[in-house]
């Protein structure tokens, strides 16, 4: 439970402690104009001070990770800054090594731009582009997860490796006055370049997700923003053991159809699916119909707490009992192995566990918080 809790208990502190800061320091405070030095003067912006880096970068088309839109809870809007702005504020450490506390990275989204600032950003990060796109079909996979699939219109193709995601916009409604930007994976394939598909879990009191279940019409014109992040396939020999569990199901879905379409078929996958019930597994037949077509492809749910009228045949219990069963006697050692897991940090960590146990130490995850 503990390994449940602590993230959560970070990021409801941080949230809270980065809203006090933002509304102390503008009670009164006019910056002027400041200067965003970029990469030692490969592109300088003359900006209006007073606002967080994140957003001011991305009012510029400039767009930093950011998986909690800014709120300050995900720690993922890491920059590395080059002057002097001050010491790191309580709600960046959290996030924070002791080595990026040295190198001064910072959370994009807790820096006030007071003054001139020098920043270092990834090149790649100038490719990524803001869509607009359409709201082609709405479905419900489970009873709390719906399959949101949108047409790209301007512009109208994205390129992406398996596995990124993208920041979802959601619009102002009811007692939301602004708009607010959250994180999903992407779970289509990239051959489709002129629509992404994502999986959104319905999140009782999430901004978001409700607008997504509860106000979401297909014909909607949506923006995101992408594509993000570092969980893909890497180009090995190794075997690949895939976790995942709910919305996780995204990026993982993503890979595997991207290795079917282009070939990549000599690789042993076992992809592991956890759920509670039968009502919350998704996607079976799919994943079936691929395993009687690609031999090395192997897929695995399990039921943690299936129900009499599930009629189960299948794996029962925690999937990482299931995954530690499988290490243990079915899959064979005979070649290396990388692991690739998508879900809650309890999920994931737990995993890792496991896989330390077998000897499995090349280990990629998406934690979804």
């Amino acid at each position: 439970m503990e390994i449940i809790v602590a993230p959560l208990v970070v990021s409801v502190i941080s949230s809270v402690l980065a809203l006090m800061i933002v509304v102390v320091d503008g009670i009164v405070n006019n910056y002027g104009e400041v200067e965003i030095d970029i990469n030692d003067g490969k592109k300088k912006l003359k900006v209006k001070g007073g606002a967080p880096l994140l957003q001011t970068l991305s009012s510029t088309g400039i767009f930093v990770p950011s998986a909690c839109g800014g709120r300050g809870s995900c720690g993922a809007c890491k920059v590395k800054v080059l002057s002097d702005v001050g010491p790191h504020l309580p709600t960046e450490l959290p996030y924070m090594s002791k080595e990026e506390i040295k190198e001064n990275i910072r959370l994009a989204c807790q820096i006030k731009l007071k003054k001139d600032i020098k920043i270092y950003l990834p090149e790649e990060l100038f490719n990524i582009r803001k869509f607009k796109g359409i709201v082609e079909s709405l479905k419900d996979v489970t009873y709390d997860i719906k399959e949101v699939r949108i047409r790209l219109v301007e512009p109208n193709e994205i390129n992406f490796k398996a596995g990124q995601y993208v920041q979802l916009v959601i619009p102002p409604y009811e007692n939301i006055k602004e708009p607010t930007q959250r994180a999903y994976s992407i779970s289509s394939s990239p051959s489709d370049k002129n629509h992404i598909e994502l999986l959104i879990r319905l999140v009782p009191g999430g901004i978001a997700t409700t607008y997504v279940h509860k106000y979401m019409k297909e014909g909607d014109v949506v923006e995101v923003v992408g594509p993000f992040g570092e969980f893909y396939m890497r180009d090995t020999n190794a075997d690949m053991i895939m976790v995942a569990g709910g919305s996780g199901m995204a990026p993982i879905k993503s890979i595997i159809l991207d290795m079917w379409e282009r070939g990549i078929t000599d690789r042993n996958v076992w992809y592991f699916f956890g759920a509670r019930s039968k009502r919350d597994l998704y996607y079976v037949e799919l994943f079936q119909e691929l395993e009687k077509k690609w031999p090395r492809f192997h897929f695995i749910p399990a039921l943690s707490e299936p129900l009499p009228e599930d009629d189960w045949k299948g794996e029962v219990g925690l999937i990482t009992n299931v995954l530690d069963k499988y290490l243990s006697s079915v899959i064979p050692t005979d070649n290396s192995k990388e692991g690739y897991l998508c879900g809650s940090p309890g999920m994931i960590n737990a995993c890792i566990q496991v896989f330390d146990k077998h000897g499995i130490k090349d280990v990629y995850y998406d934690k979804f918080a």
